[in-house]
């Protein structure tokens, strides 16, 4: 499905392309929930539905990301309680052999994630997928989500690439379209981002689950 032959470049976002989302769902989802429960002596229920009215008013949004802006808005400490379930983090299966892969063939591996930098530290810290990688960007850096064009026209400003020569693969078909927007050639979307949760695919981009299935051959050309 990949003509590596064609590519310099490959941008890779991390929560649900490399690494496991259900360590973030269940965060958001199970475990923040419970503890604002208990912190803010509430029910269960009153903690579940003011978190999801808060999270479904912010989707898309660097605010949605922004570890800081949430500590401030639900009074607790988001990174600590990060910290407090970190061995859910989990790299995606083919995750490294496919990063070692890139590298092999002397391509760029570039990662582009919305994580802000205390969540971010955290899932490098646990999973080091970091060697693997040439260039780490949080899009806090740029003060704009992926889903802007301004992030691009950003990171092109950064690190110079040819769109027409790079690949962007990502689990959110919404960055994808502003990637393609953008004029990024090959685009590839992760259908089964949180391994807990059935596969669901885009029907618009070349859709994998794993990596296995564009799992670049050794002797291909830079």
């Amino acid at each position: 499905m990949i003509d590596w032959n064609n590519i310099d470049t490959v941008l890779l976002d991390m929560d649900g392309t490399l690494l496991d989302l259900h360590y973030d769902n269940y965060f958001w989802l199970t475990h923040l929930p419970q503890r604002y429960a208990q912190i803010h002596n509430t029910t269960l229920e009153a903690a579940t539905a003011s978190l999801t009215e808060m999270i479904e008013s912010r989707v898309g949004t660097l605010q949605w990301y922004c570890l800081d802006h949430w500590s401030e808005l639900v009074n607790m400490d988001i990174p600590a309680l990060k910290r407090e379930i970190q061995h859910k983090i989990a790299v995606r299966p083919y995750t490294e052999q496919f990063l070692q892969a890139l590298r092999a063939m002397g391509k760029k591996v570039v990662l582009i994630t919305n994580a802000h930098p205390k969540g971010l530290d955290l899932k490098l810290e646990v999973s080091q997928i970091d060697r693997w990688l040439d260039i780490v960007i949080s899009s806090h850096e740029f003060k704009t989500p992926k889903e802007d064009a301004a992030f691009w026209q950003q990171l092109s400003q950064r690190e110079a690439f040819d769109p027409k020569r790079t690949l962007f693969i990502d689990d959110t078909v919404r960055i994808l379209k502003s990637a393609e927007d953008f004029g990024i050639a090959h685009l590839v979307c992760i259908n089964q981002p949180d391994s807990q949760k059935p596969i669901v695919r885009s029907n618009t981009y070349t859709d994998i689950v794993h990596f296995d299935e564009i799992m670049p051959q050794l002797n291909s050309k830079k």
